[in-house]
């Protein structure tokens, strides 16, 4: 770890040359470490296992309804320009004869936000993850998200929202997809 996050402190410094900086200036001294921290934490998703998560805490339960967790707030980069994007995930699941404790889904959605990404991805790797833990009847993610590279850079549009969804089982019903989406809309 402590090789790491030399190396990154070391190309920090080397792009703020790049861009004409001088990092030895007295206001830039310490930012090559803070930054090198900065990107270790803000992909510590590589270093977590979100299935092992979700299986802590998996718990037999004849509950066949469905259980949302709804406004999960999370931050992710970007791979294409390593700028945020961040908003609110909303995960469904109907239980197939297993529950998991409801942090858990958002531990889940923690960890693959901590990881480059692109938010089709991240969708995508959230419901996975929670079929395949939990075995359910179906499973339903929805991301709502604002990203930095269209809003500071490029196209310039701050008010812009993107949302992406993938559902698996009972969601492949028409019906089970509205009742989630009528409780997950904001009033």
């Amino acid at each position: 770890m402590e090789h790491t996050l030399e190396q990154l402190k070391a190309g920090v410094r080397q792009s703020l040359t790049l861009i004409g900086e001088d990092p030895t200036r007295d206001g830039l001294l310490k930012t090559p470490e803070r930054v090198a921290k900065a990107l270790l934490d803000l992909t510590r998703g590589y270093n977590e296992d979100a299935s092992a998560v979700l299986n802590s805490a998996r718990f037999k339960e004849d509950y066949n309804q469905m259980v949302i967790v709804k406004d999960i707030p999370f931050y992710s980069l970007c791979e294409h320009h390593i700028l945020p994007f961040y908003g609110k995930a909303h995960v469904a699941y109907i239980p197939g004869g297993y529950i998991t404790g409801l942090s858990k889904i958002a531990r889940v959605v923690d960890i693959f936000s901590h990881r480059l990404q692109v938010q089709e991805r991240l969708t995508t790797q959230i419901k996975e993850c929670i079929q395949q833990a939990l075995s359910p009847q179906g499973v339903m993610v929805v991301l709502e998200a604002k990203h930095m590279c269209m809003q500071m850079r490029g196209v310039a549009k701050s008010d812009c929202i993107t949302t992406t969804s993938d559902f698996s089982g009972a969601f492949n019903q028409a019906k089970t997809r509205e009742e989630f989406l009528s409780l997950i809309t904001h009033n």
